[in-house]
């Protein structure tokens, strides 16, 4: 029932009823990432009428978190290759393409320079910090 009930009412675990109607009526299965999300497209690579071009979507494995979308897989998501990364062959990041890390805005782990009111340490003094003016 829970199951069920997470299904229907939510969007960021894995995929909603809509998803998955789509995609057992009008999807083909593409391939996998190495994270376990699965790639979709409209059967037989049709052309949208109402887009002019081809529908792709992927159902996350866990949340959904777009910037776990490896770069290759991005690439053909956005209609930028026609060839999806599981039919190419020879495919290899490039050295540049860094590995996969979980957005971490919002959470303990996010970023929080030096000075930030969030941040552990305080700012360092400069000497031309700021003196508030006293009267005599």
């Amino acid at each position: 029932m829970k199951k069920l009930l997470l299904l229907l009412l939510t969007w960021w675990q894995g995929q909603t009823f809509g998803t998955l109607v789509t995609t057992r009526l009008k999807g083909e299965f593409v391939g996998e990432d190495e994270f376990g999300n699965k790639y979709y497209r409209t059967r037989g690579g049709a052309i949208d009428p109402g887009l002019g071009f081809q529908r792709r979507w992927v159902v996350y494995n866990g949340e959904a978190e777009a910037s776990k979308i490896p770069p290759g897989w991005h690439g053909w998501m956005h209609q930028r290759t026609d060839v999806p990364p599981s039919e190419e062959t020879g495919y290899e990041a490039w050295s540049w393409q860094k590995p996969h890390m979980p957005n971490a805005t919002g959470t303990a782990a996010a970023h929080r320079p030096q000075g930030s009111l969030l941040g552990a340490a305080r700012r360092a003094a400069t000497g031309s910090d700021y003196v508030a003016w006293k009267p005599e």
